[in-house]
């Protein structure tokens, strides 16, 4: 496999990310987003740093992977913490390591910004792939369930 760069994603990448969002919505969750929609909301990410990042994996000048992370403040620990979001890794560039390259940029980013206590993701129940990969990683299962009321249509 090509070396893969990992970079903080730009408005360049808007389509690619957006397409990406779109497949990994079909693959894990068999929805079908509103293009458009999700296009506004990458875009809202990528001009707002405050809200969060895009992490980009590159090889041979393609994007092959992403990673996406937003805030929360916890005052229990008063610092943020990073959620993980919008991963997705090319189908022909899966179990490469490539997810394992942009876990570790974000982490040791992470990790050197004091502001921030630790790293936090959801994922399917049922998905036991994923959850044996995030333990691998050294991420360990929290003692939550996440409850949502959302005020847009899936």
């Amino acid at each position: 496999m090509p070396d893969v760069v990992i970079r903080a994603a730009t408005v360049g990448d808007l389509e690619t990310i957006a397409d990406f969002n779109a497949r990994l919505a079909e693959e894990t969750e068999d929805t079908s987003l509103d293009r458009q929609t999700v296009r506004q909301g990458v875009r809202a990410l990528l001009s707002d740093r405050t809200r969060g990042a895009y992490y980009v994996a590159c090889a041979d000048g393609r994007m092959i992977g992403q990673i996406m992370h937003t805030r929360e403040w916890s005052d229990w620990r008063n610092g943020d913490i990073w959620w993980i979001q919008s991963v997705y890794v090319h189908p022909a560039h899966r179990r490469r390591g490539v997810f394992r390259s942009l876990y570790a940029h974000l982490k040791a980013l992470a990790e050197a910004d004091p502001r921030v206590v630790g790293l936090r993701l959801y994922v399917e129940l049922d998905n036991h792939a994923a959850q044996a990969t995030y333990q691998g990683l050294g991420m360990t299962r929290a003692r939550y369930q996440v409850m949502q009321h959302l005020f847009v249509d899936d």
